[in-house]
């Protein structure tokens, strides 16, 4: 007895289910970013005016906007954590930048108040794209479903939302329709394409008795299949739910010198207030204990600590920018380097993502017939056929009588002959087609996914940069995934992983005590991206889940970035660290002067602006574009 809709002809070119608009917040919505912007634009506008040496009411103003701007909100999220008896940095930032205009430093100040508030507006940018990425990812499975009531033919039609269904319940899929739901095929033959969920980089066959996911693209074939699960449990949904649970459990992202300037800010306001108030107590000058104290202050000050540490970041940031990489802060720049372990996903990462044909067993006629029977086809074997024939510059003749066999292959009549294109066993994993032309076999097409030129290069310098072999993860098939590793120098694969699988590797490795390095693209890769200590996404063949998902975009999909990006945050923690020891010294020695002796202010605040300006020039030293090559040349 026919099924519901599986008797109708058969669409050549199945067009995707037209998806849902999904909102991005823009970038001025989010007030973080209008006041970071605001702060900016003053700083920018009083610096010039005041090096010219112009009159006070020219810039004074417009520092004073800058402070205001880009301090409000630190300061009070500063007095609120005070309530709780926490003593915030951005609060401790916000007041010696007002000791500094105290004193006379407003560009120093005002810098300060940038840099903060810029910091905090990209940090909101991040998370608010993220949320926005995560409920676009919905979107993927459609918003309403055809559930078929009754048997046979007799089976009524009705739509419904895709939230309604439930386990035993059969939805009819027509061609080119995305699936409202896991499930179980019953009826029909199709090809499904479900590269946004397992990865695999062409359609997979469908026919009764196969599991299918949501949100996969239904290609030529209608189906008729049984949900097998609640709409919570859907793939798609997990994922939704595993990227959400990653950055809610994630180890709140800190600087390394943020993790020590509480307890030295604490440190620093205990000695000054006791550097002023122990002498006035046993009737020491006024006047002569607020000076001493407020000296010690500016030259205990952790100006030249935080200065310490952004430029280097900053400077490192910039330059991989220059090289197509996207690092989307300075905390993420610090956590490359320390990366000890490294996952890179298949399809689309080391990988093109694109079949190409690989072998011809058979005469290039077959081939030629092949491909003109292939060309009215859309799907990506069909494109790929049609391109290895013109580029072996074949004449393509013309095919009539065309028709697609949902879930087996195509035939026309080419010249006279019945050419039928069908599926065949692959080889080694990779996919192969048959080429029939009257009945009788012609040749055999083999297919693989084009692996990425530098991707065995970057695989064996990851390897080396961390002290640990790379491993793979992938959703496709065990034998692709071996040819691929095989081809990189990769001997830990790990095959046929749906989405939380991926993640809950990587999650095992964290909880071992490594600090892993995912590198995947796809919507499949999120969770895994979201769980690791630093993920990076492919910038042209990544989904927009996995690159907001992602700490680090490689914009050009250049694979010899990677570790070299690695190595050049290295370089960034030691300058980190040898700013620090410079900023100590300096600090240190300023202080013991101030208190053993007599520190004049004009001379601490020359010694502190200068310890300053000497930590800032030595961060600097990552703009040049030897220190790219450096870093690139130190992996290779």
């Amino acid at each position: 007895m026919a099924l519901p809709e599986l008797d109708t002809p058969q669409a050549t070119a199945p067009a995707p289910a037209p998806a849902r608009a999904v909102g991005r917040t823009p970038a001025t919505a989010l007030p973080e970013v209008r006041w970071a912007a605001l702060a900016a634009l003053a700083f920018l506008v009083a610096f010039p005016l005041d090096l010219a040496g112009a009159p006070g009411w020219a810039w004074g103003p417009l520092y004073a906007v800058c402070y205001a701007a880009g301090g409000w909100e630190p300061a009070l999220a500063g007095l609120r954590a005070l309530r709780e008896r926490s003593l915030d940095v951005d609060l401790l930032m916000v007041v010696a930048a007002l000791g500094a205009a105290a004193i006379g430093q407003y560009l120093d100040g005002g810098l300060l108040i940038v840099i903060f508030a810029v910091s905090g507006a990209l940090e909101a940018l991040a998370t608010r794209r993220t949320a926005d990425s995560v409920r676009g990812l919905l979107d993927l499975a459609p918003a309403t479903a055809v559930r078929l009531t009754g048997v046979g033919g007799g089976a009524r039609e009705e739509t419904v939302e895709a939230t309604a269904l439930r386990p035993g319940d059969t939805v009819l899929v027509r061609p080119g329709e995305r699936l409202p739901a896991d499930g179980t095929v019953l009826g029909g033959t199709s090809d499904v394409d479900r590269a946004s969920i397992t990865g695999e980089p062409l359609p997979a066959p469908a026919a009764p008795g196969d599991e299918v996911f949501a949100g996969s693209l239904n290609g030529t074939g209608a189906l008729r299949v049984r949900v097998d699960k609640d709409p919570g449990d859907f793939v798609v949904a997990r994922i939704v739910a595993l990227v959400e649970e990653a950055g809610a459990t994630k180890a709140p992202t800190q600087l390394f010198v943020e993790k020590i300037e509480q307890r030295y800010s604490v440190g620093v306001v205990v000695a000054t207030l006791a550097l002023f108030g122990l002498p006035v107590a046993f009737g020491a000058d006024l006047t002569e204990a607020l000076l001493r104290a407020m000296t010690f202050m500016i030259v205990a000050s952790p100006c030249a600590v935080v200065l310490a540490t952004m430029p280097p970041l900053l400077s490192a940031i910039a330059t991989a920018g220059r090289h197509g990489v996207l690092v989307k802060s300075a905390v993420v720049m610090e956590r490359l380097g320390a990366v000890d372990r490294v996952a890179l996903d298949k399809t689309g990462t080391l990988t093109e993502g694109t079949p190409r044909v690989t072998a011809v067993r058979g005469e290039e006629t077959a081939l030629a017939l092949a491909a003109a029977a292939e060309l009215p086809s859309e799907h990506p074997l069909a494109r790929a056929v049609v391109a290895e024939a013109r580029a072996r510059g074949l004449r393509l003749p013309e095919a009539t009588d065309f028709a697609a066999e949902p879930g087996r292959g195509v035939r026309a009549v080419v010249d006279g002959h019945e050419v039928r294109v069908h599926r065949a066993s692959g080889t080694h994993g990779d996919t192969a087609v048959e080429v029939v032309v009257d009945g009788a076999p012609a040749a055999v097409l083999e297919f693989s996914d084009r692996l990425r030129e530098a991707a065995p290069g970057a695989v064996a310098a990851l390897g080396r940069l961390t002290g640990t072999a790379p491993t793979l993860l992938t959703g496709d098939n065990a034998g692709a995934a071996a040819r691929i590793a095989a081809e990189t120098g990769i001997d830990d694969v790990r095959a046929g992983l749906l989405p939380h699988e991926k993640a809950e590797a990587v999650r095992e490795w964290e909880r071992a005590g490594a600090k892993v390095l995912l590198v995947g693209d796809g919507v499949n890769d999120a969770p895994a991206l979201a769980a690791a200590h630093a993920g990076v996404a492919m910038g042209r063949a990544g989904s927009d889940l996995a690159l907001e998902t992602a700490d680090v975009v490689v914009v050009h999909d250049e694979l010899g970035a990677i570790p070299a990006v690695v190595a050049l945050s290295r370089r960034a923690r030691r300058l980190v660290v040898q700013n620090l020891v410079i900023a100590g010294v300096c600090i240190g020695a300023l202080v013991v002067w101030d208190l053993v002796g007599h520190l004049p202010l004009p001379l601490g605040v020359a010694g502190h602006e200068g310890s300053t300006v000497l930590v800032g020039l030595n961060g600097l030293r990552l703009l040049r574009e030897a220190a790219w090559r450096r870093a690139a040349g130190g992996t290779a």
